[in-house]
C-alpha cells in the first residue's frame, strides 16, 4: 500500500511540475528591444552588463537586438535608454530606424564576425535574413542613408581589407580571395577608390588609422 501511494505521489509531483512549466512558459513575456550602435563583442558584454545592473532577465543579447523576459514601463524604459546611453548605445523606437540599423548589422556581422562571406548574392543574403524583398531593403537604405546598401557593403570590405593587411598574415591574393574579389586588380581599385591608397601605399603608413565599425 505504501509503495502504491509513493507511486501516485510521484506522479502527482511530476504531473504539477510539467504544468507549474507550461504555466511559466505561458505566461513569460518576451520584449525585443532593438539597439543602435551595438556592432561587436564589447557592446554585447555592455549591453549585458546595463541589464543586470536593473535586473533586466535577458533570453537573448545580439548585435543591434535583445531579447528580455520583462514587459517594461515608459519609466523603465527610459531608465535603461539612460544607461545605455552611458555606454555609448542608443536605445531605438522608431521602426524605420530599426530596419536600418538591422540591414546595418547583418552587413557588420557578415563582413566583420564570420570566416568566411556568403557565396550567393548579398541582396539574396539580406533578403533571407531579414524576411524582407531587397527591393524594399535597398530602397528604404538609400532613402535614409544616402548611399546604396552595395556601396555601404563596399565600404566595410575595405574596413576589413584594412584590418587584414594590419595582421600582416595574408597576402593580398588571399584578401581578394576571402573578401570575394574576382582579381587582386579588383580590390585593389576599390580601395584606392574608398581610401585614396593602394593596399601597399597603405601598408606603408606609420599611422595606418582604421574607422570604428559604429562610424561606418
Amino acid at each position: 500500500m505504501n509503495y502504491i501511494t509513493f507511486n501516485l505521489s510521484y506522479t502527482s509531483l511530476r504531473v504539477l511540475a510539467g504544468y507549474i512549466s507550461f504555466t511559466l512558459a505561458l505566461n513569460r513575456v518576451q520584449l525585443k528591444l532593438y539597439i543602435k550602435y551595438m556592432v561587436s563583442n564589447r557592446c554585447k558584454m555592455a549591453v549585458k552588463e546595463e541589464l543586470k545592473k536593473l535586473n533586466l532577465h535577458f533570453i537573448v543579447v545580439d548585435l543591434g537586438e535583445v531579447e528580455i523576459m520583462e514587459n517594461l514601463s515608459a519609466e523603465r524604459r527610459e531608465e535603461l535608454k539612460a544607461c545605455l546611453l552611458n555606454s555609448g548605445l542608443e536605445l531605438m523606437d522608431d521602426k524605420k530606424a530599426m530596419m536600418i540599423e538591422k540591414i546595418k548589422n547583418v552587413i557588420t556581422e557578415m563582413v566583420h564576425y564570420t570566416d568566411e562571406l556568403p557565396k550567393m548574392n548579398y541582396s539574396d543574403y539580406l533578403s533571407e535574413k531579414l524576411s524582407y524583398d531587397y527591393t524594399y531593403l535597398s530602397n528604404m537604405f538609400s532613402e535614409v542613408k544616402g548611399i546604396t546598401i552595395q556601396q555601404y557593403i563596399i565600404v566595410h570590405k575595405i574596413e576589413r581589407a584594412k584590418e587584414l593587411l594590419l595582421y600582416d598574415e595574408l597576402n593580398l591574393t588571399e584578401i581578394s580571395h576571402k573578401l570575394h574579389y574576382s582579381s587582386v586588380a579588383h580590390l585593389s581599385n576599390q580601395f584606392k577608390k574608398v581610401t585614396g591608397l593602394s593596399p601597399s601605399d597603405f601598408k606603408k603608413l606609420k599611422d595606418k588609422k582604421r574607422k570604428p565599425i559604429e562610424d561606418i
